[in-house]
């Protein structure tokens, strides 16, 4: 089984490129964000840190923690976001490196497939057997993320200078998936690469 982490600036198309491995490949596909937010619920290992740190005003009536109003708050202050991610992050990556494990004593999958925005950061490479940078042109995902998701320029910008650059994702990743185009090329790139395994 080969573990490949994926990664890109936001809306460079990871979604699209990791649809196309779980439909065509023997792979499984685990999301860095979907784990944070699973482990986020109510009696899941994160979820009493983050509202011991916060506090109860980030709660939603049911008492699961509302995402909008954390967001708000982390994202006006830096110090915040680190704590957050302190506390999220560790374990995230620790519920990952044990589904790979699972995953190997069953001995059924040919790809393990780790998608998380900080990859790098976070030093998933560690775990990976190939990083793979998932690139797309500033003014491409600019468009895609106000049709998509309806960003303005402003929160945009914001996120884009949070991530690394072009340059450091190219310098760490060992495989280029370039999606500027139509779907079609991005599939023969992505078949090209796993081609060798498969």
């Amino acid at each position: 089984m080969k573990i490949i982490g994926i990664t890109g600036g936001i809306g460079a198309g990871k979604s699209s490129v990791l649809n196309y491995i779980q439909k065509n490949y023997n792979a499984r596909v685990i999301m860095a964000d979907q784990v944070a937010h699973m482990l986020e619920e109510p009696g899941q290992s994160c979820y009493y840190s983050i509202v011991e740190e916060f506090g109860s005003n980030i709660l939603n009536a049911d008492m699961t923690i509302n995402r909008q109003r954390l967001a708000h708050i982390v994202f006006e202050d830096e110090k915040k976001r680190l704590k957050l991610n302190a506390i999220v992050h560790p374990k995230v990556k620790e519920y990952i490196v044990g589904e790979i494990k699972r995953e190997r004593e069953k001995g059924k999958l040919s790809f393990f497939i780790i998608e998380a925005a900080l990859l790098l950061e976070d030093r998933y490479d560690l775990i990976c057997d190939e990083v793979w940078y998932i690139y797309a042109h500033a003014d491409i995902r600019r468009q895609r993320l106000k049709m998509a998701r309806g960003y303005s320029d402003d929160k945009i910008d914001y996120i884009m200078k949070s991530q690394l650059t072009e340059e450091d994702f190219r310098k760490k990743c060992t495989v280029v998936i370039d999606n500027n185009s139509k779907e079609y090329d991005t599939q023969i790139q992505i078949d090209e690469a796993l081609r060798e395994e498969h």
